[in-house]
């Protein structure tokens, strides 16, 4: 039987090899600080270049900021300038002759912005600044934010739009928009980050009018003929199995602003879980968040892909090919082994060819 994980998909105009895709991971490796400040550096072409030799098909730059308010750190990637979007253009030339598909990521932190390196790091105590979100609720210990007013709202979606059109510009074929693990957009979405009384908060419609008008911009912006992508954290993992959106985020929900987003112009959910509190209960397994992209898939008729703990080939196959997903993104599994996908292809007698510098290796 013919693996299902390596049959390619095409999306508008663009044709991903197969199903093995490289997830967006944070690095904090970028230039720190001077005219290049944002911009990617040498550890940015191996990770991301060594990913594309090894096989994978769509290889996803990590959260890079739409502005400096919107980072984690200093040494976040960014695209709020031209120089960045310059400075891009290695990495995206690069993925592409290897014929792997460059695609990236775009995020505001919000509340969860200036936190630093996840590693000791001294440049936090020097460079740390105020952080926004949608209310002045904190995430666990850190400041709260201050409240986002209507214009700054504005802006923040037009600082999306541009630097969605600067993606394109860099070379990039895919845009994913990061409205999971608790940033801003995710933010704005949950009731437990989100008690504005205005029109972008309470209801759902008013919780989903921040990511709604975000969606909006982009595709105004990207080009028509290029997919993008969401992620989503398709529960707070706070309200049990009563689906209650008074207590957090929700599955249901996530289906509702799949369906939306979709008709705006959305071409597949990214589905993961959590992030936006630091202590919900999360039944952490194998595959455990597969389920969340198989509802979406099923309930909102969209194209999704699997993420979580997705360490074998035969469980990326069985995901493909019981139509749980359209995709599975890959990361530590990938950050252990670059060849992944070569290695899987030969475990399920897939044709994968390899650069030829590396035939000898796979021959």
């Amino acid at each position: 039987m013919s693996s299902r994980l390596f049959t390619p998909l095409t999306v508008r105009e663009v044709t991903f090899a197969h199903r093995v895709w490289m997830s967006p991971m944070m690095q904090f490796s970028a230039v720190p600080d001077g005219p290049d400040m944002g911009s990617p550096t040498d550890w940015h072409l191996q990770h991301l270049g060594s990913r594309a030799v090894g096989g994978a098909a769509l290889v996803m730059v990590e959260a890079t900021a739409v502005d400096p308010v919107g980072r984690s750190s200093i040494y976040d990637v960014g695209l709020w300038n031209d120089t960045q979007a310059a400075n891009f253009r290695r990495v995206t030339g690069f993925i592409s002759e290897q014929g792997a598909v460059p695609g990236i990521q775009l995020v505001h932190a919000g509340r969860k912005g200036s936190t630093g390196r996840p590693w000791p790091d001294e440049s936090r105590a020097v460079h740390s600044w105020p952080t926004v979100g949608p209310s002045p609720v904190p995430f666990g210990r850190l400041p709260a934010p201050t409240e986002l007013r209507v214009p700054e709202i504005e802006s923040i979606v037009e600082s999306f739009a541009a630097a969605a059109r600067r993606a394109a510009a860099a070379g990039f074929q895919v845009l994913e928009l990061h409205g999971a693990h608790g940033y801003l957009i995710h933010q704005f979405l949950s009731p437990q980050s989100n008690a504005r009384t205005d029109q972008y908060g309470g209801s759902l419609e008013n919780r989903m009018r921040f990511a709604v008008e975000v969606v909006s911009a982009v595709r105004r912006e990207w080009p028509a003929n290029l997919p993008l992508f969401f992620r989503v954290s398709a529960t707070d993992w706070l309200a049990g199995d009563t689906d209650d959106p008074r207590v957090g985020w929700t599955l249901g929900e996530s289906v509702e602003l799949a369906s939306r987003l979709k008709e705006l112009g959305v071409d597949l959910m990214d589905v993961s879980t959590g992030g936006l509190v630091p202590d919900a209960t999360i039944p952490v397994g194998p595959g455990y968040q597969v389920p969340f992209a198989a509802a979406l898939r099923s309930k909102a008729g969209v194209l999704a892909s699997a993420v979580g703990m997705i360490t074998e080939p035969e469980q990326a196959e069985r995901i493909i090919a019981d139509e749980q997903a359209d995709a599975v993104f890959l990361a530590r599994a990938l950050l252990r082994d670059p060849m992944w996908a070569r290695h899987a292809a030969g475990d399920l007698d897939a044709a994968l060819v390899p650069p030829p510098q590396y035939t000898r290796a796979f021959s």
